[in-house]
């Protein structure tokens, strides 16, 4: 049997592949055999040269997925120009504004009905951008006095979950007014901390996307 020679341009094929199977069928319609039949004629001996199982494979789409955000966040969080308030306000900005933003909302379906994808998504979230990225911000924030909070620990998986989660139209369906909504009370909630780090930019930008999901589900 020959060797492979491009390993890497292998895996990067399976993950494409499968990532837009577990956003079109969804993580538990989508079969082993199913990501084959997308593969131009690799063999399933290919596939589990590389991964143990589809459960590794959805880790490694979602390891994926999330390598860019958090490298955006490592830079932000590591600047020396700004306050740990400016550093959430500019986490906001570069999320939300990224150009690739427009693909995601483009494919991506009611993330309701991929329980597993999403799930996992959330653990990522919150196992690693949580304490890595956003609680070291917020820390700082405390010391150089631009945030007030008694709970940072607290404070940094609300704001994950309130913009990740509960703001998420893929997850909840939302249309333009319920988005505008959320994002509204949203807003009010992170002003009650001092954190004027949501604007009226964003909230435009927040309905783009949700057209954008809408317009193609």
């Amino acid at each position: 049997m020959s060797r492979n020679k491009h390993p890497e341009q292998t895996v990067n094929l399976i993950l494409d592949v499968a990532f837009q199977l577990f956003m079109e069928k969804g993580y538990e319609h989508t079969s082993i055999q199913d990501i084959i039949d997308q593969l131009g004629g690799l063999s399933k001996g290919a596939i589990y040269h590389h991964f143990k199982s589809k459960e590794d494979i959805l880790v490694a789409v979602t390891d994926r997925m999330t390598e860019e955000s958090n490298k955006m966040l490592a830079v932000i969080r590591d600047r020396t120009d700004l306050t740990g308030k400016e550093k959430l306000k500019t986490i906001f900005k570069e999320s939300i504004l990224r150009p690739v933003q427009d693909d995601m909302f483009t494919v991506a379906p009611d993330l309701s009905n991929n329980p597993r994808l999403m799930f996992s998504i959330f653990r990522e979230t919150m196992d690693e951008a949580v304490p890595d990225y956003i609680l070291p911000i917020i820390k700082q924030g405390i010391s150089d006095g631009s945030i007030q909070t008694d709970y940072p620990a607290e404070l940094a998986e609300l704001i994950l979950l309130v913009a990740n989660i509960w703001m998420n139209p893929m997850i909840f369906d939302d249309d333009i007014t319920t988005s505008c909504r959320k994002f509204m009370l949203f807003q009010q909630m992170m002003q009650s901390f001092g954190l004027d780090i949501v604007d009226e930019e964003l909230l435009e930008r927040l309905q783009e996307l949700t057209s954008i999901y809408q317009k193609n589900r």
